[in-house]
């Protein structure tokens, strides 16, 4: 059993509203409107890539697939996360995502799409749709015939550090002048309310999926409180964010050296800042910005040095 952690190439998806800003992350953009970096990926729309070690070359679906004991032999069809840095240089759609049960009757078997945001950094005075006012079905249906979207859309300012849990049935939407870390089930059904009438370089606007967004999203908005819980160690403060059925996901600041434990299937662990070293019991692996790598469930102590900021997810 691999006793290495597995560091991953991402791949890269271009968007309407996407922008140059992933370049700050080390990466080899295709475009001036990139607008998502998949970090960890196992899904028909995109698979990342290893690029160290025996798998080398191999994808995260490969791993899935033939090497189960990777993941502590878990159970399931499917690679359970999907991670993605997104680069929001124009407002995303106003969109909202089904729960398993809908998505695997209405969506070819899909994954329902709970996710969670990171914001790695905004301009001054950004903001993200969440939620709505709509007190019944019957006025969101309304309000949306009526294209009363100020009326509609509960509008958020965010900072930088700032965590939102974005639950299915959730109406939602990236502002311009975002950087987010996005932690989801590994999904890609999204269904718009409403993208501001935009079109595309051919003068088309993109689809829109009014019936189904009003069948999932949850009326009225609740907005679900997640306690914070924030643990100093040597070397490290660990900040769980939040613990939902799906996936846990924590931000790691690391300040010198730390000693770990872990007894998690895997871990996802993503470099939003600085650099230093992860020392296993044979080997010592440097990491820096734009990194991301796993750690499977074979190494269960390990050493992180450095002084860098990450996000780490896993299975609860």
């Amino acid at each position: 059993m691999s006793k290495q952690p597995i560091f991953f190439d991402p791949i890269f998806q271009e968007k309407i509203w996407g922008g140059t800003e992933l370049r700050n992350f080390g990466y080899a953009i295709p475009s001036n409107t990139t607008g998502e970096c998949w970090a960890f990926a196992a899904h028909p729309h995109g698979q990342s890539v290893v690029k160290n070690g025996e798998f080398k070359g191999k994808t995260l679906g490969d791993l899935w697939e033939n090497n189960r004991e990777l993941f502590a032999n878990i159970e399931g069809d499917k690679f359970p996360l999907l991670t993605k840095i997104l680069d929001a240089n124009q407002d995303l759609s106003v969109q909202v995502h089904p729960n398993d049960e809908y998505a695997k009757e209405h969506a070819n078997g899909e994954l329902g799409k709970t996710e969670c945001w990171y914001i790695v950094d905004c301009k001054e005075g950004a903001e993200i749709i969440f939620g709505h006012h709509a007190k019944s079905q019957e006025a969101l249906k309304t309000m949306i015939a009526e294209n009363r979207w100020n009326d509609l859309l509960r509008k958020v300012q965010v900072r930088k550090g700032d965590f939102f849990f974005v639950p299915s049935g959730t109406i939602h939407a990236i502002g311009e002048g975002i950087i987010i870390l996005e932690t989801q089930q590994n999904s890609d059904t999204t269904y718009r309310v409403y993208d501001y009438d935009r079109v595309d370089d051919s003068g088309n606007k993109r689809q829109l999926h009014i019936e189904q967004s009003i069948n999932v999203t949850t009326v009225p908005h609740q907005a679900e409180q997640q306690e914070i819980n924030v643990e100093q160690k040597p070397g490290i403060t660990i900040t769980n964010f939040v613990e939902c059925e799906y996936f846990s996901v924590e931000k790691w600041e690391l300040n010198g050296e730390s000693s770990n434990k872990q007894s998690k299937p895997f871990l996802l662990c993503s470099v939003l800042e600085g650099q230093g070293k992860l020392k296993t019991v044979t080997e010592d692996y440097a990491f820096q910005k734009g990194d991301h790598f796993l750690l499977p469930s074979s190494i269960s102590d390990f050493i992180l040095e450095g002084e860098s900021e990450l996000i780490v997810s896993y299975l609860p």
